[in-house]
Protein backbone atom coordinates (compact mmCIF):
# COMPACT_ATOMS: atom_id res chain seq x y z
CA UNK A 1 0.00 0.00 0.00
CA UNK A 2 1.42 3.43 -1.01
CA UNK A 3 0.84 5.81 1.19
CA UNK A 4 -0.18 9.42 0.49
CA UNK A 5 2.47 12.12 1.30
CA UNK A 6 0.57 14.69 4.28
CA UNK A 7 1.05 16.75 1.86
CA UNK A 8 -1.02 15.39 -0.96
CA UNK A 9 -4.01 14.66 1.56
CA UNK A 10 -4.36 18.39 3.03
CA UNK A 11 -4.64 19.57 -0.37
CA UNK A 12 -7.04 16.93 -1.51
CA UNK A 13 -9.17 17.45 2.62
CA UNK A 14 -8.61 21.39 1.21
CA UNK A 15 -10.72 20.47 -2.17
CA UNK A 16 -13.54 18.54 -0.88
CA UNK A 17 -13.84 21.49 1.45
CA UNK A 18 -14.39 24.23 -0.96
CA UNK A 19 -15.99 22.07 -2.91
CA UNK A 20 -18.62 21.60 0.01
CA UNK A 21 -19.19 25.09 1.03
CA UNK A 22 -19.31 26.15 -2.84
CA UNK A 23 -22.90 23.76 -2.49
CA UNK A 24 -23.62 24.79 0.99
CA UNK A 25 -23.51 28.19 -0.10
CA UNK A 26 -25.51 27.76 -3.44
CA UNK A 27 -28.25 26.14 -1.32
CA UNK A 28 -27.85 28.63 1.70
CA UNK A 29 -29.05 31.83 -1.35
CA UNK A 30 -31.57 29.52 -2.84
CA UNK A 31 -33.11 28.64 0.18
CA UNK A 32 -32.81 32.47 1.40
CA UNK A 33 -34.71 33.46 -1.57
CA UNK A 34 -37.49 31.33 -1.34
CA UNK A 35 -38.78 31.85 2.12
CA UNK A 36 -41.82 33.68 1.24
CA UNK A 37 -42.79 30.74 -1.25
CA UNK A 38 -42.45 28.45 1.80
CA UNK A 39 -43.96 30.05 3.93
CA UNK A 40 -46.60 30.69 1.15
CA UNK A 41 -47.14 26.70 -0.06
CA UNK A 42 -46.93 25.85 4.29
CA UNK A 43 -50.07 27.71 4.58
CA UNK A 44 -51.86 26.48 2.07
CA UNK A 45 -51.02 22.97 2.65
CA UNK A 46 -52.10 23.52 5.81
CA UNK A 47 -55.33 24.20 4.38
CA UNK A 48 -55.22 28.05 6.05
CA UNK A 49 -56.39 31.03 4.92
CA UNK A 50 -53.87 33.40 5.07
CA UNK A 51 -56.84 36.35 5.30
CA UNK A 52 -57.72 35.07 8.78
CA UNK A 53 -55.41 36.31 11.62
CA UNK A 54 -54.45 33.02 12.39
CA UNK A 55 -53.30 32.32 8.58
CA UNK A 56 -50.84 35.68 9.07
CA UNK A 57 -49.46 33.92 12.47
CA UNK A 58 -48.43 30.69 10.61
CA UNK A 59 -47.17 32.02 7.27
CA UNK A 60 -45.13 34.51 10.21
CA UNK A 61 -43.80 31.53 11.78
CA UNK A 62 -43.24 29.73 8.85
CA UNK A 63 -41.12 32.33 7.08
CA UNK A 64 -39.26 33.91 10.31
CA UNK A 65 -38.21 30.69 11.59
CA UNK A 66 -35.91 29.28 8.71
CA UNK A 67 -34.61 32.77 7.84
CA UNK A 68 -33.17 33.21 11.53
CA UNK A 69 -32.06 29.42 11.61
CA UNK A 70 -30.10 30.43 8.04
CA UNK A 71 -28.48 33.97 9.36
CA UNK A 72 -27.54 32.27 12.43
CA UNK A 73 -25.94 29.43 10.44
CA UNK A 74 -24.21 31.42 8.26
CA UNK A 75 -22.86 34.20 10.48
CA UNK A 76 -21.94 31.73 12.78
CA UNK A 77 -19.90 29.67 10.47
CA UNK A 78 -18.09 32.92 8.91
CA UNK A 79 -17.67 34.09 12.66
CA UNK A 80 -15.99 30.75 13.65
CA UNK A 81 -13.43 31.03 11.22
CA UNK A 82 -12.65 34.79 11.42
CA UNK A 83 -11.93 33.42 15.08
CA UNK A 84 -9.20 31.30 14.09
CA UNK A 85 -7.02 34.32 12.83
CA UNK A 86 -7.81 36.88 16.08
CA UNK A 87 -8.11 35.62 19.47
CA UNK A 88 -10.70 36.93 21.50
CA UNK A 89 -8.18 39.11 23.41
CA UNK A 90 -6.40 40.17 20.36
CA UNK A 91 -10.45 41.51 19.47
CA UNK A 92 -11.07 42.76 22.84
CA UNK A 93 -7.82 44.94 22.69
CA UNK A 94 -9.14 46.52 19.33
CA UNK A 95 -12.50 47.61 20.84
CA UNK A 96 -11.90 48.34 24.17
CA UNK A 97 -10.34 51.06 26.59
CA UNK A 98 -9.80 54.06 24.63
CA UNK A 99 -11.46 53.35 21.31
CA UNK A 100 -14.40 52.16 23.09
CA UNK A 101 -16.94 54.44 22.37
CA UNK A 102 -15.46 54.30 18.19
CA UNK A 103 -16.36 50.79 18.87
CA UNK A 104 -20.02 51.36 19.60
CA UNK A 105 -20.53 54.16 17.33
CA UNK A 106 -19.33 51.57 14.32
CA UNK A 107 -21.48 48.79 16.19
CA UNK A 108 -24.18 51.23 15.96
CA UNK A 109 -23.44 52.51 12.36
CA UNK A 110 -23.74 48.86 10.95
CA UNK A 111 -26.73 48.26 12.71
CA UNK A 112 -27.88 51.47 10.13
CA UNK A 113 -26.92 49.57 7.09
CA UNK A 114 -28.52 45.69 8.24
CA UNK A 115 -31.94 45.81 7.97
CA UNK A 116 -32.52 42.96 10.19
CA UNK A 117 -35.60 42.48 12.96
CA UNK A 118 -34.34 42.18 16.61
CA UNK A 119 -34.49 38.41 16.69
CA UNK A 120 -32.34 39.07 12.88
CA UNK A 121 -29.54 40.65 14.62
CA UNK A 122 -29.47 38.39 17.69
CA UNK A 123 -27.30 35.78 15.53
CA UNK A 124 -25.10 38.16 14.69
CA UNK A 125 -24.97 39.61 17.79
CA UNK A 126 -24.08 36.19 19.18
CA UNK A 127 -21.14 35.75 16.56
CA UNK A 128 -19.75 38.97 17.87
CA UNK A 129 -19.45 37.90 20.85
CA UNK A 130 -18.28 34.41 19.85
CA UNK A 131 -15.62 36.70 17.89
CA UNK A 132 -14.56 38.21 21.66
CA UNK A 133 -15.98 41.44 20.99
CA UNK A 134 -16.72 43.88 24.01
CA UNK A 135 -20.31 43.10 25.38
CA UNK A 136 -21.23 46.92 25.08
CA UNK A 137 -20.09 47.35 21.54
CA UNK A 138 -21.99 43.64 20.85
CA UNK A 139 -25.25 45.67 22.58
CA UNK A 140 -24.92 49.16 20.40
CA UNK A 141 -25.25 46.77 17.31
CA UNK A 142 -28.39 44.75 18.52
CA UNK A 143 -30.14 48.15 19.12
CA UNK A 144 -29.62 49.84 16.14
CA UNK A 145 -29.96 46.92 13.93
CA UNK A 146 -33.98 46.59 14.38
CA UNK A 147 -34.26 50.08 15.08
CA UNK A 148 -32.15 52.20 13.36
CA UNK A 149 -31.96 50.79 9.93
CA UNK A 150 -32.40 52.14 6.17
CA UNK A 151 -36.23 50.82 5.76
CA UNK A 152 -37.63 52.72 9.02
CA UNK A 153 -35.46 55.51 7.70
CA UNK A 154 -37.03 55.64 4.09
CA UNK A 155 -40.86 54.90 5.22
CA UNK A 156 -40.47 57.83 8.07
CA UNK A 157 -39.50 59.78 5.40
CA UNK A 158 -41.77 59.36 3.08
CA UNK A 159 -44.88 59.55 5.39
CA UNK A 160 -43.53 62.43 7.71
CA UNK A 161 -40.69 64.17 6.02
CA UNK A 162 -37.04 64.66 6.35
CA UNK A 163 -37.01 66.15 10.22
CA UNK A 164 -38.65 63.39 11.65
CA UNK A 165 -36.97 61.13 9.46
CA UNK A 166 -33.07 63.01 10.54
CA UNK A 167 -34.24 63.63 14.08
CA UNK A 168 -35.49 59.62 14.35
CA UNK A 169 -31.75 58.88 13.17
CA UNK A 170 -30.05 60.94 15.73
CA UNK A 171 -32.02 60.18 18.48
CA UNK A 172 -32.19 56.29 17.64
CA UNK A 173 -27.98 56.15 17.00
CA UNK A 174 -28.02 57.78 20.47
CA UNK A 175 -29.75 55.67 22.12
CA UNK A 176 -27.59 52.75 21.17
CA UNK A 177 -24.54 54.25 21.22
CA UNK A 178 -24.88 55.25 25.07
CA UNK A 179 -27.18 51.77 26.06
CA UNK A 180 -24.50 50.39 24.76
CA UNK A 181 -20.81 51.69 26.55
CA UNK A 182 -23.59 52.26 29.38
CA UNK A 183 -23.98 48.02 29.69
CA UNK A 184 -20.02 48.05 29.05
CA UNK A 185 -18.81 50.54 32.07
CA UNK A 186 -21.38 48.15 34.38
CA UNK A 187 -18.90 45.47 33.68
CA UNK A 188 -21.16 42.38 33.22
CA UNK A 189 -19.53 39.82 31.67
CA UNK A 190 -19.88 37.36 34.52
CA UNK A 191 -23.95 37.64 33.56
CA UNK A 192 -22.87 35.67 30.00
CA UNK A 193 -24.33 32.08 30.01
CA UNK A 194 -20.87 29.81 30.77
CA UNK A 195 -20.29 28.49 27.39
CA UNK A 196 -20.32 32.18 26.05
CA UNK A 197 -17.72 33.10 29.17
CA UNK A 198 -15.55 30.33 27.28
CA UNK A 199 -15.82 31.95 24.19
CA UNK A 200 -15.03 35.39 25.54
CA UNK A 201 -12.30 33.38 27.62
CA UNK A 202 -10.33 31.90 24.68
CA UNK A 203 -10.61 28.91 26.22
CA UNK A 204 -12.95 27.66 22.75
CA UNK A 205 -10.36 29.49 20.53
CA UNK A 206 -7.72 28.93 18.68
CA UNK A 207 -4.55 30.06 20.65
CA UNK A 208 -2.97 33.55 19.00
CA UNK A 209 -0.14 32.89 16.83
CA UNK A 210 -0.17 28.58 16.82
CA UNK A 211 -0.07 28.01 12.91
CA UNK A 212 -3.93 26.63 11.19
CA UNK A 213 -3.81 25.33 7.96
CA UNK A 214 -7.21 26.11 6.11
CA UNK A 215 -8.82 22.86 6.83
CA UNK A 216 -8.70 23.80 10.52
CA UNK A 217 -10.25 27.24 10.08
CA UNK A 218 -13.07 25.68 8.24
CA UNK A 219 -13.48 23.04 11.01
CA UNK A 220 -13.23 25.50 13.18
CA UNK A 221 -16.54 27.30 11.73
CA UNK A 222 -18.28 23.93 11.29
CA UNK A 223 -17.53 23.12 14.88
CA UNK A 224 -18.58 26.99 15.84
CA UNK A 225 -22.09 25.60 14.14
CA UNK A 226 -22.47 22.81 15.91
CA UNK A 227 -21.75 24.71 19.03
CA UNK A 228 -24.12 27.66 19.14
CA UNK A 229 -26.84 26.47 16.75
CA UNK A 230 -26.88 23.67 18.68
CA UNK A 231 -27.62 25.62 21.59
CA UNK A 232 -29.93 28.08 20.69
CA UNK A 233 -32.44 26.93 18.22
CA UNK A 234 -34.90 26.03 20.51
CA UNK A 235 -35.34 29.32 21.89
CA UNK A 236 -35.02 30.63 18.12
CA UNK A 237 -38.52 28.47 17.49
CA UNK A 238 -39.64 29.56 20.84
CA UNK A 239 -39.37 33.27 20.73
CA UNK A 240 -40.69 33.23 17.10
CA UNK A 241 -43.71 31.20 18.17
CA UNK A 242 -44.09 33.86 19.88
CA UNK A 243 -44.18 36.18 17.61
CA UNK A 244 -45.97 34.99 15.25
CA UNK A 245 -49.16 34.63 18.08
CA UNK A 246 -49.03 38.01 18.59
CA UNK A 247 -48.32 38.89 15.35
CA UNK A 248 -51.26 40.75 13.92
CA UNK A 249 -53.32 41.27 16.45
CA UNK A 250 -52.51 44.56 16.93
CA UNK A 251 -55.33 46.63 19.28
CA UNK A 252 -54.81 49.77 17.43
CA UNK A 253 -57.31 51.54 18.36
CA UNK A 254 -57.58 50.80 21.90
CA UNK A 255 -53.81 52.14 21.94
CA UNK A 256 -54.95 55.52 19.75
CA UNK A 257 -57.46 55.93 22.61
CA UNK A 258 -54.76 56.71 25.45
CA UNK A 259 -51.88 57.51 22.89
CA UNK A 260 -53.66 60.61 22.16
CA UNK A 261 -54.13 62.05 25.23
CA UNK A 262 -51.76 64.94 26.79
CA UNK A 263 -51.00 62.47 29.61
CA UNK A 264 -47.60 62.26 30.94
CA UNK A 265 -48.13 58.43 31.42
CA UNK A 266 -48.83 57.91 27.87
CA UNK A 267 -44.95 56.80 26.54
CA UNK A 268 -44.17 54.83 29.03
CA UNK A 269 -47.63 53.07 28.61
CA UNK A 270 -46.65 52.98 24.99
CA UNK A 271 -43.41 50.91 25.93
CA UNK A 272 -44.86 48.36 27.88
CA UNK A 273 -47.56 47.97 25.10
CA UNK A 274 -44.93 47.62 22.40
CA UNK A 275 -42.77 44.97 24.31
CA UNK A 276 -44.80 41.93 24.14
CA UNK A 277 -45.51 42.46 20.21
CA UNK A 278 -43.06 41.81 17.48
CA UNK A 279 -42.52 42.95 14.17
CA UNK A 280 -40.01 44.59 12.40
CA UNK A 281 -39.67 48.15 10.87
CA UNK A 282 -41.85 47.78 7.61
CA UNK A 283 -44.43 45.78 9.43
CA UNK A 284 -44.75 48.49 12.29
CA UNK A 285 -44.82 51.96 10.25
CA UNK A 286 -48.09 51.53 8.86
CA UNK A 287 -49.34 50.80 12.13
CA UNK A 288 -47.70 53.95 13.43
CA UNK A 289 -49.05 55.70 10.12
CA UNK A 290 -52.66 54.44 11.36
CA UNK A 291 -52.27 55.37 15.07
CA UNK A 292 -51.32 59.04 13.79
CA UNK A 293 -54.16 59.46 11.80
CA UNK A 294 -56.40 58.72 14.86
CA UNK A 295 -55.02 61.33 16.65
CA UNK A 296 -51.96 59.81 18.60
CA UNK A 297 -49.00 62.33 19.83
CA UNK A 298 -46.09 61.27 17.33
CA UNK A 299 -43.60 61.01 19.70
CA UNK A 300 -45.86 58.57 21.48
CA UNK A 301 -46.45 56.39 19.22
CA UNK A 302 -42.66 56.24 18.27
CA UNK A 303 -41.86 55.64 21.44
CA UNK A 304 -44.48 52.54 21.06
CA UNK A 305 -42.83 51.68 17.40
CA UNK A 306 -38.97 51.49 18.83
CA UNK A 307 -40.34 49.02 21.87
CA UNK A 308 -41.93 47.06 19.53
CA UNK A 309 -38.33 46.42 17.30
CA UNK A 310 -36.08 46.92 20.04
CA UNK A 311 -37.35 45.27 22.99
CA UNK A 312 -39.80 42.26 21.93
CA UNK A 313 -40.59 39.37 23.98
CA UNK A 314 -39.25 37.27 21.45
CA UNK A 315 -35.89 38.45 21.20
CA UNK A 316 -35.78 38.49 24.61
CA UNK A 317 -36.47 34.57 24.94
CA UNK A 318 -34.00 34.13 22.03
CA UNK A 319 -30.99 35.88 23.99
CA UNK A 320 -32.05 34.09 27.24
CA UNK A 321 -29.73 31.13 25.67
CA UNK A 322 -26.48 33.56 25.83
CA UNK A 323 -27.43 36.29 28.48
CA UNK A 324 -28.27 35.76 32.13
CA UNK A 325 -31.87 37.10 33.63
CA UNK A 326 -29.50 40.25 35.04
CA UNK A 327 -28.35 41.11 31.89
CA UNK A 328 -31.09 40.49 30.43
CA UNK A 329 -32.88 42.79 32.59
CA UNK A 330 -30.16 45.37 32.54
CA UNK A 331 -30.31 45.96 28.67
CA UNK A 332 -34.09 46.42 28.42
CA UNK A 333 -33.94 48.59 31.38
CA UNK A 334 -31.26 51.03 29.63
CA UNK A 335 -32.64 50.54 26.15
CA UNK A 336 -36.10 51.74 27.66
CA UNK A 337 -34.95 54.55 29.16
CA UNK A 338 -33.49 55.38 25.86
CA UNK A 339 -37.24 54.90 24.33
CA UNK A 340 -38.34 57.14 26.68
CA UNK A 341 -36.20 59.87 26.08
CA UNK A 342 -36.79 59.41 22.33
CA UNK A 343 -40.57 59.69 22.80
CA UNK A 344 -40.98 62.87 25.49
CA UNK A 345 -38.46 64.69 23.31
CA UNK A 346 -40.63 64.28 19.78
CA UNK A 347 -43.39 65.15 21.88
CA UNK A 348 -42.08 68.10 23.04
CA UNK A 349 -40.21 69.35 19.68
CA UNK A 350 -42.78 68.61 17.25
Amino acid sequence: MIAVPVETAERRKLVRWLLGISVATVAWVFAYGQLTNFADAAVELLGVSRQTRFGEALHFFFYDSPKVVLLLTGIVFVMGIVQTFFSPERTRAMLSGKREGVGNVLAASLGIVTPFCSCSAVPLFIGFLSAGVPLGVTFSFLISAPMVNEVALVLLFGMFGWKVAALYLVMGLLVAIVAGLVIGKLKMERYLEDWVQKILGGQAAHPAGEAISWNGRFAAGLAHIREIVGRVWPYILAGIALGAGIHGYVPEDFMASFMGKDVWWAVPAAVVLGVPMYTNAAGIIPIVEALIGKGAALGTVLAFMMSVIALSAPEMIILRKALKPPLIATFAGVVACGILLVGYVFNLLL
